[in-house]
């Protein structure tokens, strides 16, 4: 495929500041973001959604039931949100989210090395994906003899990951 030229750019220090899911149970829903991942209520809207962050930023998660209240996941071949992507700042922090999840039993789906970051990929229990990961210094990303990213896909080694939580901040 052919690379379209591009006439707009959005400026370098546009950021994407948040993400509002429609869920079947916003308690269910807790239990993950909130029990599970540690984001804190910023604040209820009615008992219809709730805003959560981390930091006491006014929000990075919407949750509400408006239209979905226990409707079913969306079917997995639709058009859609394929997953949000939550970015820890140190290595260090997706260990303490991968420790988490295997403390509460929560299914991992995949883990990968992509070169410019490590991710762990999983569903919320509404369906939806969450890509959890950290991206490595931009001096470290692959790169091709022309200067180009070089992404890759590989296995990402859990144990090593891991490895972070026992050092001496541990």
């Amino acid at each position: 495929m052919q690379e379209r030229e591009q006439a707009r750019r959005v400026s370098p220090e546009t950021r994407i500041g948040h993400v509002h899911l429609k869920v079947a149970n916003i308690g269910r829903a807790l239990g993950f973001y909130r029990d599970i991942l540690g984001f804190e209520i910023m604040q209820w809207y009615g008992e219809d959604a709730v805003f959560l962050s981390a930091g006491g930023y006014h929000h990075h998660i919407g949750l509400n039931t408006w239209m979905s209240r226990n409707a079913p996941p969306a079917p997995r071949g639709s058009a859609g949100l394929f997953h949000i992507a939550i970015l820890y700042p140190e290595r260090r922090d997706l260990a303490q989210a991968l420790r988490w999840l295997i403390e509460a039993e929560y299914p991992l789906e995949g883990a990968s090395d992509h070169g410019v970051s490590e991710a762990l990929y999983l569903s919320d229990p509404d369906g939806n994906g969450v890509e959890l990961y950290r991206d490595r210094p931009r001096d470290e990303w692959p790169r091709t003899p022309e200067g180009g990213l070089s992404m890759m896909t590989a296995p990402l080694d859990i144990q090593d990951l891991l490895a972070e939580l026992d050092g001496p901040e541990a």
